[in-house]
C-alpha cells in the first residue's frame, strides 16, 4: 500500500512540473503584468490594453476563419473520400491509404516551403507548365488549401474506418422498406458515423489554430496574421511583451479548449446505436460506373497532398541553384554532402532532435503508463485530477506550452533551472505529447482484466512487481504504439522549439528554418528529406520488431 502511495505521488509530481507549472504560469503572468520582475501588483492591469489593441480581434477573427476554413475543406475533401473508402470497394485502397497517410511524415512548415517553391512566380510549376500561382498561394484561400492538404487524413481515416465498421447493411434494410437510395444514407448511414465525423472535424479545427509553420511562412506574406504568429511575434521582437503574449496564449487556449469540450459533448451525448444482434459481414458495394470518377477523385488528391510537395523538397535537396532550374545540368547531391561533413551542422542538429525524441518517448512512455493506471485501475481520489492533467495538453497549442515554460522557469528564485539548456526542449515535448501515450494505455488497461493484476498480489508480488511484470507487458503493443507517434512527432517540432532551443543548439525544425531564412534553401530540403527518411526507417524498424515480439509471444 505505501508503494502504491509512493507511485501516484509520483506521477503527481511529475504532472506538476510537466504540465501544472507552464500552464499556471501563463495565467499568473495574464493576471500579474510584472510578475518576471517578481511582482504581484497592478493585477488585470494588463487585460484591458492588450484586449482592447486594435490588432487583437483580427486576430482572433482571422484565428477562426482559419480554423473554421480548413475544417470545411478537410469535410469536403476527407469526408467525401472517406465515405467512398468506406462504403465501396475502392481498387488499390491499401495504396491511396498508404498515399495519405505520406503527408503526416512531412512536417507542416515543411510542407509549406516546398508549396512556395512550387507555385510562387519562377517555380517548378511555372518551369513545367506555365502556371504562375503565386497571387493564389500567399492569399487566405492558399493558405487553407496548404493547410487541408496536410490535415484532411484525420478526417479520411475516421470516416472511411467508422463507415466501414456500420457498413452499407443497415441502409440496404432501409432500401428495402421503401427508402430511396439518398434517404437510406442521410437517415441510416450518416448517423452512425457522424459522432467519428463531427469529432475530426473539430480535431481539425484545433490543428488549424494551433499551426505556426504554414501561417508563418505563407501567411506572413498574404499580410494574413493569426494568434499563433502574434505570440511568437510577441517574444521575438523587442520590446518584448510577456502580458501580452501570455494573454493571447490564454486567448488561443481557450479556443482549443472549447472546440474539445465541444467535441467531448458530441462524442459522448449524441451516440447512435444498433441493436442487431450478432455482427453480420457486409462487404462493400461495387463502385461500377462511379469507378473512374472515384479514381481520378483519389489520385488528384494523392497527387495534390503527396506527390506535389514531395516532388517539390526533392527537386530543391537535389537541385545545384534555384535560378538553374529543373535540368540535368543542375542535378547535385553537394547539398546532402555538407549535412555530414566534419563539423557540420545539420548532423548535430540531426543528432539533437533524434536524441530529443528518443527522451521524450521515454519520458512520456513512463509518465503516460503511470497516469493511465492511476486513473484505471487505482481508487486514489485525486484519479480524475491526474486524467484532466495528462491530457490537458491535447488542448493546448504548442506557443502556449512554450509561452508557460519560458514563464516558469526563467525566474530567479530558481536553485537550479532547465532553462536556456537542452532539458527545457524535453520538458516542452514531454508536455505536448503525453496525453498520446495516456490515451492508447488507458484503452488497454480497460481492455484487460483487473483480476490479473490482483492474482499477482494475493500470490505475493508487490505492487511495483505485479505492475512492472504483468500489467505493463499486457499493454506494451498500445504502449508501443503510442510512442512511435511521439518519437515521429517531437523529431519534427518547431514553435517550441523556436521559442525555447538556448543558443548553440539547433533541432531538425530550426536547422531548415533558419536555412530558408539565410537563402541556403537547398541545404534545408535535404535536411527535410534526410530527417524524414530516417524518422520513417525507425518506425517500421520498430513497427516490425513489435509485430515479430507479438507473434513470438
Amino acid at each position: 500500500m505505501k508503494s502504491l502511495r509512493l507511485l501516484t505521488t509520483a506521477t503527481v509530481a511529475a504532472l506538476a512540473v510537466v504540465v501544472a507549472l507552464p500552464v499556471a504560469f501563463v495565467l499568473l503572468q495574464a493576471i500579474f503584468p510584472h510578475l518576471a520582475q517578481g511582482v504581484f501588483t497592478a493585477p488585470f492591469s494588463a487585460v484591458r490594453p492588450t484586449l482592447a489593441h486594435d490588432d487583437t480581434l483580427p486576430l482572433v477573427t482571422n484565428t477562426l476563419r482559419l480554423g473554421l476554413s480548413v475544417a470545411l475543406g478537410t469535410a469536403l475533401v476527407g469526408g467525401a473520400l472517406g465515405a467512398v473508402r468506406g462504403l465501396f470497394h475502392v481498387p488499390g485502397a491499401r495504396f491511396w491509404d498508404l498515399c495519405f497517410l505520406l503527408p503526416f511524415l512531412v512536417p507542416p512548415y515543411l510542407a509549406a516551403l516546398g508549396w512556395m517553391l512550387l507555385l510562387q512566380t519562377g517555380g517548378y510549376a511555372q518551369q513545367l507548365t506555365g502556371l504562375d500561382a503565386g497571387r493564389f498561394l500567399f492569399s487566405l484561400p492558399g493558405l487553407v488549401f496548404v493547410m487541408t492538404l496536410n490535415i484532411f487524413p484525420v478526417v479520411y481515416f475516421a470516416v472511411s474506418r467508422a463507415l466501414a465498421t456500420t457498413g452499407s447493411r443497415l441502409a440496404d434494410v432501409a432500401r428495402v422498406h421503401g427508402a430511396c437510395a439518398w434517404r437510406a444514407f442521410v437517415r441510416v448511414t450518416l448517423p452512425l458515423a457522424l459522432p467519428a465525423f463531427a469529432a475530426s472535424l473539430l480535431l481539425a479545427f484545433t490543428m488549424a489554430i494551433k499551426e505556426f509553420g504554414a501561417p508563418a511562412a505563407l501567411g506572413a506574406r498574404a499580410g494574413f496574421s493569426v494568434l499563433v504568429t502574434a505570440i511568437e511575434g510577441r517574444f521575438a521582437d523587442w520590446p518584448i511583451d510577456l502580458p501580452g503574449a501570455s494573454l493571447l496564449s490564454v486567448v488561443l487556449a481557450a479556443l482549443a479548449l472549447f472546440a474539445f469540450v465541444l467535441q467531448h459533448r458530441l462524442a459522448t451525448g449524441r451516440d447512435v446505436e444498433t441493436q442487431t444482434g450478432k455482427p453480420i459481414a457486409s462487404p462493400p458495394r461495387e463502385l461500377g460506373r462511379w469507378t473512374a470518377p472515384a479514381m481520378i477523385g483519389f489520385g488528384a488528391v494523392a497527387l495534390l497532398a503527396t506527390v506535389a510537395p514531395w516532388f517539390s523538397i526533392l527537386a530543391t535537396a537535389c537541385s545545384g541553384t534555384l535560378s538553374g532550374g529543373l535540368s540535368l545540368a543542375n542535378l547535385t547531391t553537394a547539398h546532402f554532402a555538407a549535412l555530414f561533413c566534419q563539423g557540420a551542422e545539420g548532423l548535430e542538429a540531426l543528432v539533437t532532435s533524434l536524441s530529443l525524441a528518443l527522451g521524450t518517448s521515454l519520458v512520456t512512455g513512463v509518465l503516460g503508463f503511470l497516469c493511465a493506471w492511476c486513473v484505471v485501475r487505482s481508487t486514489m481520489r485525486g484519479r480524475m485530477l491526474i486524467d484532466g492533467l495528462s491530457l490537458l495538453p491535447h488542448a493546448l497549442p504548442g506557443i502556449v506550452v512554450g509561452v508557460g515554460l519560458i514563464l516558469a522557469w526563467n525566474l530567479p528564485f530558481w536553485p537550479l533551472t532547465p532553462y536556456n539548456t537542452w532539458g527545457i526542449l524535453l520538458l516542452s515535448y514531454s508536455c505536448l505529447l503525453l496525453p498520446y501515450p495516456v490515451r492508447y494505455t488507458s484503452a488497454a488497461l480497460r481492455q484487460m482484466a483487473a483480476s490479473l493484476e490482483a492474482a499477482a498480489r494475493v500470490h505475493g508480488a508487490p505492487a511495483g512487481v505485479a505492475l512492472r511484470r504483468i500489467t505493463l507487458p499486457l499493454v506494451m503493443p498500445a504502449l508501443g504504439a503510442s510512442l512511435m507517434i511521439v518519437f515521429a512527432i517531437a523529431s519534427r517540432e518547431l514553435v517550441t522549439s523556436l521559442l525555447l532551443a538556448p543558443s548553440g543548439v539547433q533541432t531538425v525544425s530550426i536547422f531548415i528554418w533558419r536555412q530558408f531564412e539565410q537563402g541556403s534553401i537547398g541545404q534545408g530540403m535535404a535536411m527535410g528529406v534526410v530527417s524524414m527518411t530516417v524518422s520513417a526507417t525507425l518506425l517500421m524498424l520498430a513497427s516490425r520488431l513489435g509485430s515479430q515480439r507479438e507473434r513470438a509471444a
